[in-house]
């Protein structure tokens, strides 16, 4: 009979181990993503994908490596992220902790004078050293549902950390393909300021030997103060720049090195493969962040769960008391205590909580659903931007080359007398508008595929943990 009992309450108290945990999450409904058969429509189903490739793969220029490495060494938002991650492993270790049980000592000197009645007083003088063992035996699940939330929260803090590298990454790739191509718009300024100076030297000598009329001598002037007035503001944005850079970079304001642009340099547009839905969702770090929010709010709704039923815990206290030094070892005691603590009767408090938690699950869900969502629009609009930026340079180009040759032209006729000076300067304008819309559409093209690349989940894989000592397990497992 003793024996039955034991094995009937073992198996009772394993069933409830083993089945509180689905229990406390049924009415955790599963996210529902319906993905589409392709990323967008625009690309056939590809297992390929340039967010595979590392960043220093995708960015060869060497100036911006050595800006992006500097700025994933040194950017204040970068450190705290590690710090959070620190912060989040401890707080989950806390967590797995208090499933095990905790072992405390104590030792204490006592002296306690009292006086109840108008007798003598009493002097009671104790010394003691206690060890005490306790335990909370976890039947409902909710030690367990509190680690998988801290567990969650963790990871939630490490694809956080992640996805900041990913954002800041592509953040100096921005600032630095916007910075080398004010470079550029300056330097087309500037060789045309130099053009419409030599213009205006001609026109001058030619008013002033009665060759022309004073009117082509002052549009001639017209269109070099015009010029000149862009040269200020250009200044000012590449300095504006260069600060924007060396803030990422975590540094106060400085000069940046960078290189010229190319027009001819065309990144790695000759691979571009959006791969396939489901290894998109992997990609993403901040999808994985909504994903982890989502777990640890269900394991919130497990803890809410478990605390609707008692919490037993088991105590065991030995040790060594006595009232002298010279026969302290002599009286040894030993305690034994189970503990159950079970809610009776609160208004309906933890059914509320348990209810809260519930919606809040419900929330992060439609959360996750709708990151998901925004995560493929932005691919969409990114390839879409891709497509047309490329489209766009080769009509730029094909525009400069047509202004260039009306610009020889007209220079001819202008000789020969088949046409009027304003006629010449049209046409220079014309190619002075071709060559900065080139550069533009150039730059556009490198800022489409860099948002490209980022949207694609490309740029936060790298050794970021051990660069930024955060993470150690993971690293060390790569």
């Amino acid at each position: 009979m003793k024996k039955h009992l034991i094995f009937t309450t073992t198996a009772v108290l394993a069933a409830l181990l083993l089945s509180g945990c689905g229990a406390a999450v049924k009415r955790c409904e599963a996210p529902e993503l319906n993905l589409p058969e392709r990323i967008t429509p625009y690309e056939t189903v590809d297992s390929l994908c340039i967010a595979d490739l590392e960043w220093w793969d995708v960015y060869a220029d060497t100036l911006l490596q050595s800006l992006i490495r500097k700025t994933l060494d040194n950017n204040r938002d970068m450190l705290s992220a590690a710090a959070r991650v620190r912060e989040f492993e401890n707080l989950h270790r806390v967590k797995k902790a208090g499933q095990l049980p905790s072992l405390s000592a104590r030792f204490y000197p006592q002296y306690e004078q009292y006086d109840y009645t108008f007798d003598d007083k009493v002097i009671d003088p104790e010394i003691g050293l206690k060890a005490t063992l306790s335990w909370e035996v976890d039947f409902f699940g909710r030690l367990r549902w509190a680690s998988r939330e801290a567990l969650a929260e963790y990871l939630s803090s490490v694809e956080a950390q992640r996805a900041l590298q990913m954002t800041l990454i592509a953040d100096v790739a921005t600032a630095y393909y916007e910075l080398i191509a004010l470079d550029n718009e300056l330097e087309i300024v500037m060789r045309t300021l130099e053009t419409r100076s030599e213009n205006e030297r001609h026109a001058k000598l030619r008013f002033e030997g009665g060759l022309t009329s004073e009117t082509t001598y002052q549009q001639s002037k017209v269109e070099y103060a015009t010029t000149a007035a862009l040269v200020p503001d250009l200044q000012k944005q590449i300095k504006m720049k260069e600060n924007e850079i060396s803030m990422l970079a975590g540094s106060y304001p400085t000069s940046v090195q960078r290189s010229l642009m190319d027009e001819t340099d065309t990144l790695i547009r000759d691979v571009l493969h959006v791969g396939i839905p489901s290894e998109l969702l992997k990609r993403r770090p901040d999808v994985r962040v909504s994903e982890q929010s989502l777990q640890a709010a269900m394991a919130r709704v497990g803890v809410k769960w478990a605390d609707r039923f008692p919490r037993f815990s088991i105590s065991l206290t030995g040790g060594i008391e006595n009232n002298t030094f010279q026969r302290f070892f002599s009286a040894p005691f030993l305690l034994g205590l189970p503990d159950i603590v079970a809610p009776l009767f609160s208004f309906g408090k933890r059914k509320a909580d348990y209810e809260a938690a519930i919606a809040a699950y419900d929330n992060a869900r439609f959360q996750y659903e709708k990151k998901v969502m925004q995560v493929f629009e932005e691919v969409n609009n990114a390839v879409v931007s891709y497509n047309s930026a490329r489209e766009k340079v080769l009509l730029m180009q094909n525009l400069k080359d047509a202004a260039r040759r009306y610009v020889d032209l007209a220079r001819f006729q202008y000789i020969n007398g088949s046409i009027n000076y304003i006629d010449v300067l049209d046409a220079q304008r014309s190619y002075f508008d071709a060559e900065i819309d080139l550069s533009n559409a150039v730059r556009d093209e490198f800022l489409a595929m860099v948002n490209l690349y980022k949207s694609l989940g490309g740029g936060w894989k790298d050794s970021v943990q051990a660069d930024t000592g955060k993470d150690k397990k993971t690293e060390k497992k790569k």
